[in-house]
């Protein structure tokens, strides 16, 4: 990459920033075309606190779960750039906390950490430091299931449902092994050998392969949540 040339407006965008927003933009005309819960519970006030809920409290959870277990392994990274907090300033991405508005799935900005200073394997820790995230969304929504039988009120009651439901979406989510999520990372350290020149070539095109996943593969992720969904309530149910 390279410094633009001071244009406005769409151009001066990095092509990241271009692709992200494509990706968004095609999301929400897919979901309107097909009619996508998420858009048709926009109505819903209890989704609109969920939305929000996720974005300044799950969200920012996942990522100091991230950053937490890079500085318990060893690693001061997250805590010099200010990512060792559970402040959702600093760890909110617009494009994403969108994505989860429309779709029920997104993202925050990703926690950097140094493998260099970690005292484990780089690949034990790197599974560990990605796994961090998903499985604190996980955790949130066994916590969610959990106070729902003590939800006395119906509006409580659903926001709570809102609220297990996109913590478990995040999960199974960024499980994917596509780059830039979680799965990703997951995946490159579990494969044998040298992989640099795969990670190079997935993540230079991780959002357009993301975006097709996501078109042709929806109907896949919401399944498995919802199968995680009946999992949490069969072991934290009552």
């Amino acid at each position: 990459m390279y410094g633009g040339s001071g244009g406005r407006g769409w151009n001066a965008l990095t092509r990241t920033q271009q692709i992200a927003i494509g990706v968004v933009g095609v999301l929400v005309l897919y979901a309107l075309v097909s009619g996508g819960s998420s858009l048709g519970r926009m109505g819903d006030p209890l989704w609109l606190v969920a939305v929000a809920v996720i974005v300044l409290v799950a969200l920012p959870v996942h990522e100091m779960a991230h950053a937490a277990m890079a500085v318990q392994l060893g690693d001061p990274t997250p805590r010099m750039q200010g990512r060792y907090t559970f402040n959702p300033v600093a760890h909110i991405d617009p494009i994403g906390a969108l994505l989860i508005l429309f779709t029920g799935f997104g993202w925050a900005k990703p926690v950097q950490w140094n493998p260099g200073n970690i005292d484990v394997d780089v690949r034990v820790g790197t599974i560990l430091v990605a796994a961090a995230g998903p499985v604190s969304n996980l955790l949130l929504a066994a916590v969610g299931v959990f106070l729902m039988p003590f939800a006395d009120v119906p509006v409580l009651e659903r926001f709570l449902s809102f609220f297990v439901w996109i913590n478990t979406l995040l999960f199974v989510f960024n499980l994917i092994p596509i780059p830039p999520l979680d799965g990703s990372h997951i995946l490159f350290a579990l494969l044998p050998g040298d992989n640099f020149e795969l990670q190079m070539a997935l993540g230079r095109f991780g959002f357009l392969i993301l975006l097709a996943a996501i078109y042709l593969g929806g109907g896949f992720i919401t399944g498995v949540a919802g199968q995680v969904v009946r999992w949490l309530f069969l072991v934290f149910g009552s």
